[in-house]
């Protein structure tokens, strides 16, 4: 191409070069993260970055679960007190979940908290069993219902959000869904912002770590894979206005609650300043974009990652640039326009504020002396520890007591919040039941002495000082050492050191 001017041709030059690296940093901006705040109840945007290009939801799907639940509960068809039965399919989901065996009882209601405070994969499964029949069936009212409230970017496989082929949606689509359950079931909302549940002797906090930090906190819900990074959508209400934030692709659990405050909080802030900026129109009307969901899993489970990827990933966000950047910008925001209010990193790390849990509990619905039965039943199944042969396949599969420890070590899935709450209401029960602990300590010396290693010992140290002939002697070590050297010996160790 020829330029008369040879300033045309630097021009020229320049937006080549610029296109370039515009065409190059662009899916690394889409890699980065999915932001979105709109007003709950106009659907009018605040921010958008990414937000109509697909994710995959992960645990964020159950949110769809809830309402597909609680629309047939609203409209007759199931009730909140109907028993559902744990399949087989249900009991064998991945964690994070309540590990119930297969044939265990469970309320419409109790399932509904486990799922949505616990993000339990398996409470999921017995909704959508126990509303359509299979999980077939119920993904298919899913994209059903996401077809009716115009989620154009969004497919369910699943009622869980667990890793599967087609399973996408978006910010944009998300948000819209949130602005659903708002507006179509006000009377279930309960659900979708309940501080802790306890269930036995656990005590497990939402994973939502803006409930009870985080003014006005009201719902949703949170969402773990590798492939999606860490999802949150969340809502918060100030002053009568009601804001939904979405956030998609963080790179841990503490950043997506810090990102998902700050959006919130210049949300309210842009209330007397929306004049600065031009209109983004409303969440319905932002353009979808045709492209492949993003996949985060060498950044977000990579081998460089310190810690294990979990739901409650603990890392700090102090030395990301990025955060610090947010709260300085929420600050310019806010100043002289209210009182001044923590930074949303300071808040996400201070405890929740104290709060009743809701007891759950398997079989049917129970109040007063029935109810403290029920609990006391879970209480004890927690307590008690399988004996002789079993041991060993508990040591290898963790039961429902156990579940925290192995979710935490399954990248890929929710969480583990609750061991450290469990702690102390069990080290206090512990403290006033030393009748029952005394049959545990028991074990112990039983189990020692069921070790072989100590016969082998004795047996080498006997050798030495025997005077009979070498024949006899030699034979018994021999007969004694090949018992010692099979699998039993290293039960004991296996059992001491549990997975997870």
């Amino acid at each position: 191409m020829h330029f008369p001017f040879p300033s045309l041709r630097k021009i020229s030059l320049s937006l080549i070069v610029v296109g370039a690296a515009l065409a190059v940093a662009a899916p690394r901006v889409v890699h980065a993260e999915a932001l979105l705040v709109v007003e709950a109840d106009t659907g009018k945007v605040l921010q958008a970055e990414n937000a109509t290009y697909p994710w995959y939801p992960a645990s964020v799907t159950k949110m769809m679960t809830a309402y597909v639940t609680l629309k047939a509960v609203k409209e007759g068809r199931l009730s909140l007190e109907r028993t559902l039965t744990v399949s087989p399919v249900a009991a064998s989901q991945s964690p994070s979940k309540m590990g119930l065996k297969p044939g265990s009882l469970i309320t419409v209601e109790n399932a509904l908290y486990m799922m949505m405070v616990k993000s339990a994969n398996d409470m999921a499964v017995v909704l959508a069993e126990g509303v359509a029949g299979s999980v077939d069936g119920f993904s298919a009212m899913m994209n059903q219902t996401a077809t009716r409230l115009g989620m154009t970017q969004t497919s369910y496989v699943n009622p869980n959000g667990l890793p599967a082929e087609g399973q996408i949606t978006s910010a944009r689509d998300l948000a819209m869904l949130a602005r659903a359950i708002i507006r179509d079931l006000p009377e279930y909302e309960y659900f979708m912002h309940t501080p802790s549940i306890r269930y036995g002797r656990r005590v497990t906090q939402n994973f939502n770590k803006l409930i009870g930090r985080y003014p006005g906190a009201d719902g949703f819900k949170t969402g773990f894979i590798c492939a999606s990074g860490y999802n949150l959508v969340a809502s918060a209400t100030r002053n009568g206005k009601r804001l939904i934030a979405v956030v998609l692709g963080s790179s841990s659990g503490t950043m997506r609650a810090v990102r998902a405050a700050q959006l919130l909080e210049r949300g309210f802030a842009d209330n007397t300043l929306t004049w600065l900026r031009p209109s983004l129109g409303t969440v319905d009307n932002l353009v979808p974009i045709d492209a492949s969901p993003p996949n985060l899993r060498d950044e977000v489970c990579g081998p460089r990652r310190k810690r294990p990827a979990t739901d409650e990933d603990a890392d700090t966000v102090a030395s990301n640039g990025s955060a610090s950047g947010g709260e300085s910008a929420v600050s310019f925001f806010t100043a002289g326009l209210q009182a001044p209010m923590a930074k949303p990193s300071e808040l996400m790390a201070a405890a929740p504020a104290a709060s009743e849990p809701v007891v759950i509990y398997t079989g049917p619905k129970k109040t007063g002396a029935a109810l403290i039965a029920a609990v006391a039943v879970d209480e004890q199944k927690q307590m008690t520890k399988p004996r002789g042969k079993k041991s060993r396949v508990a040591a290898r599969k963790p039961d429902a007591a156990a579940e925290p420890k192995a979710d935490a070590k399954r990248a890929g899935t929710e969480g583990k919040s609750e061991a450290k709450p469990a702690a102390k209401p069990a080290a206090v029960r512990q403290a006033h039941a030393k009748p029952e602990a005394a049959p545990k300590a028991a074990e112990k010396p039983v189990a020692a002495a069921a070790k072989p290693a100590k016969p082998r010992t004795a047996e080498r140290t006997s050798e030495k000082p025997t005077e009979k002939p070498a024949a006899k002697p030699a034979a018994k070590p021999k007969s004694s050492e090949t018992k010692p050297s099979a699998a039993k010996p290293a039960d004991p160790k296996t059992t001491a050191a549990p997975r997870g």
